[in-house]
């Protein structure tokens, strides 16, 4: 979490939904959130499963609508007769305002100016007591792939139409964590869970290839534990896109029952990436403007036993105790679908525009 925080913690709104993200990011008093030396850090709010992507929308609407007034009132201030450097700065504001880069520095010279001014003209001070406002918020909704693939599939899907500037992070863990290990549209074939307890019969639900179908919505499926520069290269980018943003984070979690434990949680994410498990990829639709091809696959051909991965974790192991007829049969089924998807990585990259 730390990469969100150091490059956009100073003025990121978060929403939460419930769950295991929620657990560990707001249970005080030990939380990953800060805030920097002059008090700056991330609002943060949880929701509920089947609401959160509306709720964090809501709050990007919110502020977009506080800003758009708050931009008619700057546009009124910039004709007042209080200087050049107030003048200036309002002007400065009003060109760069959807613009994230610098938008602090922007906003502190505007602030600066106003307090110059302060208690002179009542429209000025209505600008200052909305000061707060005058940042470009970095808007991101958070959750696991319970909400995200399941219970809040409608409303996330509703949040990528609509075109808005959010970021989307999704934790998937492949199975609902918090709630006691169900499976979800997440789980895999073969993975057993609640709900499936003999193996999941069904794929897993390619939720990125979904997103992209919009075509005006950057996805990337990241693995911090395989490779951190693409894990924050995607975070950059999808934050820096001007629209709606969906990354989708492998994330290795108790219910896997690791057999090397937790504590190689990032060195199982590697293997999960080495296997042909789990694919890395961005999709950034601004490259199609410029004639490359949007999707980018940055997975390498696999280079560990797709079965060796499998026996690592009990969720797969244990099938063969269990079900040792039906445990083959259903191997040989993920493997292929994994191998499926990579293949239809590998066809989109080499399109070309």
């Amino acid at each position: 979490m730390p990469n969100w925080f150091q490059l956009y913690g100073e003025r990121m709104m978060v929403a939460n939904a419930t769950g295991c993200s929620s657990v560990w990011a707001g249970s005080a008093p030990s939380i990953p959130y800060t805030k920097n030396h002059r008090g700056h850090g991330p609002a943060w709010a949880n929701s509920l499963f089947e609401d959160n992507a509306e709720f964090g929308l809501g709050m990007h609407l919110a502020v977009k609508q506080l800003r758009n007034q708050l931009a008619l009132h700057i546009e009124k201030a910039v004709k007042l007769p209080f200087g050049d450097e107030l003048r200036q700065a309002c002007e400065d504001w009003l060109i760069h305002k959807e613009n994230k880069e610098g938008t602090r520095a922007r906003a502190d010279k505007l602030i600066a100016a106003l307090e110059k001014v302060k208690g002179q003209d009542a429209l000025l001070d209505t600008i200052y007591t909305n000061r707060d406002f005058l940042v470009k918020r970095s808007q991101w909704i958070f959750g696991g792939d319970g909400w995200a693939y399941d219970i809040g599939f409608g409303g996330l899907d509703h949040v990528l139409a609509s075109g808005e500037d959010v970021n989307i992070l999704v934790f998937d863990t492949e199975v609902y964590s918090n709630t006691g290990g169900q499976s979800s549209k997440a789980t895999p074939t073969a993975a057993i869970a609640k709900f499936a307890a003999s193996g999941k019969k069904t794929k897993k639900k390619d939720l990125g290839m979904i997103a992209m179908s919009y075509g005006y919505v950057y996805v990337a499926q990241i693995a911090m534990g395989a490779d951190k520069n693409q894990t924050l290269k995607a975070i950059r980018e999808a934050e820096a896109y001007p629209g709606p943003s969906l990354i989708i984070a492998y994330a290795p979690c108790i219910n896997h029952g690791i057999q090397l434990g937790m504590g190689f949680s990032q060195l199982e994410t590697q293997r999960a990436v080495d296997s042909g498990y789990w694919a890395m990829y961005r999709y950034n639709p601004q490259l199609k403007e410029s004639g490359k091809t949007p999707f980018i696959l940055d997975s390498k051909e696999p280079s560990m036993n797709f079965q060796e991965f499998l026996m690592g974790e009990v969720r797969y192991a244990s099938l063969i105790k269990q079900f040792p007829e039906a445990a083959a049969a259903l191997f040989e089924k993920t493997e292929l679908d994994a191998k499926e998807r990579l293949r239809n990585y590998q066809t989109l990259a080499a399109i070309k525009e």
